[in-house]
């Protein structure tokens, strides 16, 4: 299943919608993502499962990427 996962890059820092990024992770359950992500450092805000229909509307965005973790 891919998740869409919501961040801060600063873990340190109250999250702000402006500076909130987001990335893709496939991965089976959103403790998974968590734990795959879990080297880089990131303030986790929220983790989205994506189903088929979210999935092709993520794709169509020139900014999506599946990260390679």
């Amino acid at each position: 299943m891919i998740y869409k996962v919501l961040y801060q890059d600063l873990p340190d820092e109250i999250p702000v919608r402006e500076r909130t990024k987001s990335l893709y992770v496939e991965a089976e359950s959103e403790r998974e993502v968590r734990k795959k992500l879990s080297d880089r450092n990131y303030n986790i805000e929220f983790i989205h499962p994506l189903d088929d229909t979210h999935l092709k509307f993520e794709q169509q965005s020139p900014n999506y990427k599946l990260e390679n973790v």
